[in-house]
């Protein structure tokens, strides 16, 4: 059980990660989470409203399987699987965290600044939910795909537009952290 409850080296989860990869690349899948989103829309009759949802579904309905893993693994994880200990963050990065408002950075996976109730329910909240969700879906979207599609399977493939979206990914997200997060949480 104590192999279980540590973090997974790489050399034992990025092979793994490869099996997978290979595996699709044999029965010419491809893997990504932002597919499902147009997957459930087109089950949902989307097609009906917007050209783009008009798809076989049924080709499609493998992937979903994905995000009911994702929802069941992180459900068992945090039930099951959590021994409760400290996030080990880097000193700096608490300090930092504690100089943008975050207490206790690293004492829980969600910090409640972010994912309590009464946070999210706040204008500043709610703004940051739906314009970050707006964001991140017209990225997705603009971009081809999600961050695990572009990184994990355009990549494994070797395509240059996946290779051009993750450094964009990089780009993006150092922007995020060292600019943009500090002018919102600062606030």
């Amino acid at each position: 059980m104590e192999i279980i409850l540590q973090p997974w080296p790489w050399y034992v989860s990025g092979p793994l990660i490869s099996l997978v990869m290979i595996t699709l690349i044999y029965f010419g899948k491809t893997f990504g989470m932002s597919s499902n989103l147009s997957t459930l829309c087109s089950i949902g009759g989307a097609g009906k409203y917007a050209s783009f949802f008009k798809q076989d579904w049924k080709a499609h309905r493998w992937n979903l399987t994905v995000v009911l893993g994702a929802v069941i693994g992180g459900f068992i994880a945090v039930t099951f699987l959590s021994d409760g200990s400290v996030i080990d963050l880097n000193p700096t990065t608490v300090s930092d965290l504690n100089e943008l408002g975050f207490k206790n950075a690293g004492a829980t996976l969600l910090p409640p600044e972010l994912y309590d109730w009464d946070s999210v329910w706040s204008l500043k909240g709610l703004l940051i939910l739906i314009g970050g969700g707006f964001i991140v879906g017209f990225g997705t979207r603009y971009a081809g795909g999600c961050t695990s599609g572009h990184a994990i399977t355009g990549l494994s493939n070797l395509q240059w537009p996946s290779f051009v979206a993750v450094i964009g990914f990089f780009i993006g997200g150092l922007l995020m952290i060292h600019v943009l997060f500090p002018l919102i949480f600062t606030v």
